[in-house]
């Protein structure tokens, strides 16, 4: 099990900082950030931008892996942001991984944008976004005329560090999303279905796990990320809590487990010594274990 933390980027890079460093410090194997105009839960608050704050974060780090969950079509366009992509990978020293979904309709993202942004089909935009990235992450001269977005000799010189690209970790619920998700991710990703109790929320994440089994058939390799921003009940709200999420998690087959930074209050409200006393308690037993297999 690889265990990783998400740092909202909302703090002043002089706070956003020890964070990140702490991130590495403390033993998580990943750290990662949320890719947003605004976050609608939190639109009347500070926020700051994914790509800058990464390659920020870089400099703080070495060794630990650094990616957004989730980068969207909502409001990126496939050619520049290749280029985003690219510098990531470069001053990560290929630590960079990109968590990519469709984008969730009706948030700050999609309205902001007016309704031209609203796409006729969440699903094929997503798709298309996900091929044309793609492309222009493996090859150079890539020149696309789709529904949703156009390339004309589109160049991608250096080329990624990761090769053949930086990896993909794709978020998806349903079965189309789920089929794209095993063609071109490294591994997939979800926050389960809304669910008013915890018990409600592992049974989604049971059935969906089930769905990804039946799309992969026998691919092995494949990571299997759980994001628990969408449990109903903070995962990192007590250090037996964390423990037992970390289990269920593992009897369902996922590979990671991404738990929120805790905030002061609002969404993710929690105590940040609980943070260190897992730093302290479970992460070690975690590299132990690690080390033995």
């Amino acid at each position: 099990m690889r265990v990783g933390i998400t740092i909202l980027p909302e703090y002043r890079w002089a706070e956003a900082k020890p964070r990140w460093r702490a991130a590495q410090e403390y033993g998580f194997d990943h750290a990662w950030t949320f890719d947003h105009i605004a976050w609608t839960a939190l639109a009347d608050h500070a926020w700051y931008a994914a790509v800058p704050t990464l390659a920020l974060a870089a400099e703080v780090t070495d060794t630990i892996g650094l990616g957004v969950l989730v980068a969207s079509p909502n409001f990126r366009h496939p050619v520049p942001f290749a280029r985003e992509v690219l510098a990531l990978d470069d001053v990560t020293g290929g630590r960079f991984v990109l968590g990519v979904g469709a984008g969730g309709m009706g948030g700050y993202d999609s309205a902001v944008l007016g309704p031209a942004a609203v796409p006729a089909s969440p699903f094929r935009r997503y798709a298309e976004f996900v091929e044309l990235l793609d492309a222009l992450l493996t090859r150079d001269h890539v020149t696309w005329h789709g529904e949703y977005y156009s390339a004309v000799d589109a160049r991608n010189l250096p080329g990624c560090v990761q090769r053949p690209r930086v990896p993909f970790v794709m978020a998806a619920n349903g079965p189309k999303a789920l089929r794209l998700a095993a063609r071109y991710g490294r591994g997939w990703v979800t926050t389960g279905l809304a669910s008013d109790t915890l018990d409600g929320w592992w049974a989604s994440l049971a059935g969906l796990s089930a769905r990804l089994d039946d799309e992969l058939a026998c691919r092995e390799g494949f990571e299997r990320h759980l994001q628990t921003d969408g449990a109903p009940v903070l995962s990192t709200g007590s250090v037996e809590l964390y423990r037992d999420f970390l289990g269920r998690a593992a009897e369902l087959g996922f590979t990671d487990v991404a738990a929120p930074w805790p905030r002061a209050e609002g969404p993710f409200a929690g105590d940040e010594d609980v943070l260190e006393a897992i730093a302290a308690e479970v992460l070690p037993d975690l590299r132990r274990t690690s080390t033995v297999d």
